[in-house]
């Protein structure tokens, strides 16, 4: 046989032998096996962002209700520094996170029963979240909790919350979050909310009592969430409160004027986003 046959059959008998192999670690287009494919760095960052639409007590203490329009913003986790925030992650134990508010503008003359009273700029609070979870199995758990945050704006101060929040996760896809939960302000937030000068009574033609309220809790009541994640990372949420005025704050002018029960009822989209 000549040399160059001979050449061409060795080549050929190699290629038999080892070609199967190494088609092995390629697809059909050439693309490195997934083992060596680059490994996608875990987020530092997740937040789910979105926002609610519902209907609540006009001002703090009405007997009127109207729309809201209010941003949802829940931080899962965040590390950076220091900070570590990793909820989910880490179920059970300590959880960590930041707590934001919102009062908007008060304006006496939108409202008949606060006929006298000053008006009241928009409230802005920031603070953090604290709470222990307790978990019983993959579907139910419990976390006890509180919240402060410091008030500026309309009003200055500070407001909170302490309750129990209940989840039961009924399946991949839907969970509800509902428990009992107390409020509670300090002096200076209660006295603009709930609090009447005696040239503001005297504004109100006597109607409105002069009334020096004081720090403390603010009003007890319940809450109830369900979210159901229809796509992936994205969420619809159905939710409702409902808290009663007691204490001090019970007897304020401004909650006789109006009622001392208040409900909200809203309905939320978001999307959570990794960083």
């Amino acid at each position: 046989m000549p040399l160059h046959r001979r050449l061409m059959a060795i080549l050929a008998l190699g290629a038999a032998s080892v070609g199967p192999a190494q088609a092995a670690n390629f697809d059909l287009y050439g693309a490195a096996p997934a083992e060596l494919a680059p490994i996608q760095p875990e987020a530092d960052f997740i937040v789910i962002l979105g926002l609610g639409v519902g209907t609540a007590a006009a001002y703090e203490g009405a007997s009127d209700y109207t729309m809201t329009f209010k941003p949802i913003i829940k931080v899962e986790k965040l590390q950076w520094g220091w900070i570590d925030i990793d909820g989910e992650k880490r179920p059970g134990g300590f959880k960590f996170s930041p707590s934001a508010g919102y009062e908007g503008e008060r304006r006496s003359e939108d409202h008949a029963a606060l006929t006298g009273l000053d008006d009241v700029g928009a409230t802005y609070a920031l603070g953090a979240r604290i709470g222990y979870e307790f978990v019983f199995d993959d579907t139910l758990s419990a976390e006890i909790y509180g919240a402060a945050r410091y008030a500026f704006g309309g009003a200055r101060g500070w407001v909170g919350e302490a309750g129990v929040d209940i989840t039961a996760k009924l399946t991949p896809e839907l969970e509800i979050v509902g428990g009992p939960v107390v409020n509670f302000a300090s002096e200076g937030y209660m006295d603009t909310y709930f609090g009447v000068t005696p040239a503001e009574s005297a504004a109100s033609g006597g109607r409105l009592e002069a009334f020096d309220p004081s720090g403390g809790v603010k009003s007890v009541g319940v809450k109830l969430e369900a979210r159901y994640e229809f796509v992936p990372d994205t969420f619809v949420s159905l939710n409702a409160s409902y808290s009663r005025y007691v204490g001090d704050i019970s007897q304020s002018p401004v909650v006789k004027a109006g009622s001392e029960q208040q409900f909200t009822v809203g309905l939320g989209l978001a999307r959570r986003f990794s960083f």
